[in-house]
């Protein structure tokens, strides 16, 4: 069973009910997904591997005079975070005393709705820093690599909108070595399958602090697939039975195999509204009309004339992703593809991205 990259691609208990049931989960084991889906604990497996992390708490919060305490001690600003989140959920900045104990109710109670564990956690809050991700796969051999970075700084809510590969702006040393970080971090927890190892860079002294793992495919894997010609999800369901990373059909004998090869961008097109402070959108499909041509791949199952748009799902509507032997004309690409897509029915952020790359 593939899990997908919804909650339960993450969910220990549910891959332990797989494993029970003598079903292959797609993705690490229950005992990994158990340490590396919650924050905490992955923390302290990067403080093994001996990758620096941000500052923060190492044990869930007692409560909100517990938060200010340790918010005083750190300094602001602070961001609380659901020691099970995801997708930028559960997560809040605090720039002053006052709001450290009213984020901590939401951010429980979101935690506790969203993720069914309301156990919370502090970091200092870097300002403006550079969100970097690295793409890990790895065997039931003990294999471990890495498929570079992306960037996903560009984001609203805590939540990714555009994403894009190589990151350019940063030196090539530090993405070298934010890169072989990552490999550490996989191969101390001994990671098997597909995952992201996530990474923020300082925006003063260039330093890059581990901050989770997403032990899964991720929405964005689309930009890597593009730059380096790997199937990840074949590879996931590849290694899931058994094979190596050096088997024909993944074709990775070593690091030195996997190259990059242009830019690739993703932009997700959502049913939100950018001008009702990203509203979630609802209702009926009436018309829609993609883009498509060299150089652009669509992701939109979903996504049809009569389709409808419910509350109870994600708002992702299409992953637009394109590619260019140089980042702009991977822009260009991207900006056609959005002028070139008609969405009626529902409201979404297609203007808003396309402001953005502009």
């Amino acid at each position: 069973i593939h899990p997908g990259y919804g909650f339960l691609s993450e969910n220990a208990d549910f891959a332990r009910a797989c494993e029970k049931a003598g079903i292959i989960f797609i993705g690490p084991n229950s005992e990994v997904l158990g340490k590396m889906g919650d924050k905490l604990s992955a923390k302290e497996i990067a403080l093994e591997a001996q990758v620096e992390t941000i500052p923060g708490s190492t044990e869930p919060l007692k409560n909100a005079e517990d938060a200010i305490e340790r918010a005083k001690s750190y300094g602001f600003p602070i961001i609380l975070k659901a020691a099970s989140g995801g997708g930028g959920r559960g997560m809040r900045a605090c720039w002053s005393e006052e709001e450290v104990a009213p984020a901590f109710e939401l951010v429980q109670s979101e935690a506790r709705k969203a993720f069914g564990n309301d156990a919370i956690f502090m970091e200092k809050f870097l300002v403006e820093p550079k969100h970097i991700e690295v793409q890990i796969l790895a065997d039931k051999q003990g294999n471990t690599v890495h498929l570079f970075e992306r960037d996903c700084s560009l984001q609203r809510r805590y939540q990714k909108v555009v994403e894009y590969t190589p990151a350019w702006s940063l030196p090539l040393e530090v993405r070298k070595s934010i890169c072989d970080d990552a490999v550490k971090i996989a191969k101390t927890v001994k990671y098997e399958n597909a995952g992201t190892v996530e990474f923020l860079v300082d925006k003063l002294s260039g330093n890059h602090y581990f901050i989770e793992m997403n032990p899964r495919i991720q929405v964005e894997h689309t930009v890597t697939e593009m730059v380096t010609g790997i199937d990840l999800v074949r590879a996931q369901i590849l290694i899931a039975d058994g094979a190596p990373l050096s088997d024909p059909l993944i074709g990775i004998s070593g690091q030195d195999d996997i190259s990059l090869n242009g830019y690739s961008i993703q932009c997700r097109i959502t049913t939100e509204d950018p001008a009702n402070n990203f509203a979630p959108d609802t209702g009926k499909i009436t018309a829609y009309s993609s883009s498509g041509g060299n150089g652009i791949r669509l992701d939109g199952a979903n996504t049809f004339v009569g389709s409808v748009i419910s509350p109870y799902y994600d708002s992702l509507l299409v992953k637009v992703t394109s590619f260019d032997r140089s980042f702009e004309g991977a822009v260009r690409k991207s900006l056609r593809a959005l002028n070139d897509t008609v969405i009626r029915g529902v409201k979404t952020n297609v203007g808003f991205i396309g402001n953005i790359l502009n």
